[in-house]
């Protein structure tokens, strides 16, 4: 499973920037992010199906 990661601003909350990762990579990410007081909206990434 994808996930999409958005970086929020201090200040008024409003998306700063975003990635789409995969699961493996939540925990090391939002890790960093409480190392640091980052705050961070996490959803799972949309698919497109075919």
């Amino acid at each position: 499973m994808r996930f999409e990661i958005l970086r929020l601003d201090d200040v008024d909350g409003s998306a700063v920037d975003s990635t789409v990762v995969d699961a493996a990579s939540v925990n090391r990410i939002v890790q960093q992010a409480a190392a640091v007081g980052q705050r961070l909206l996490i959803r799972p990434a949309e698919t497109v199906s075919n």
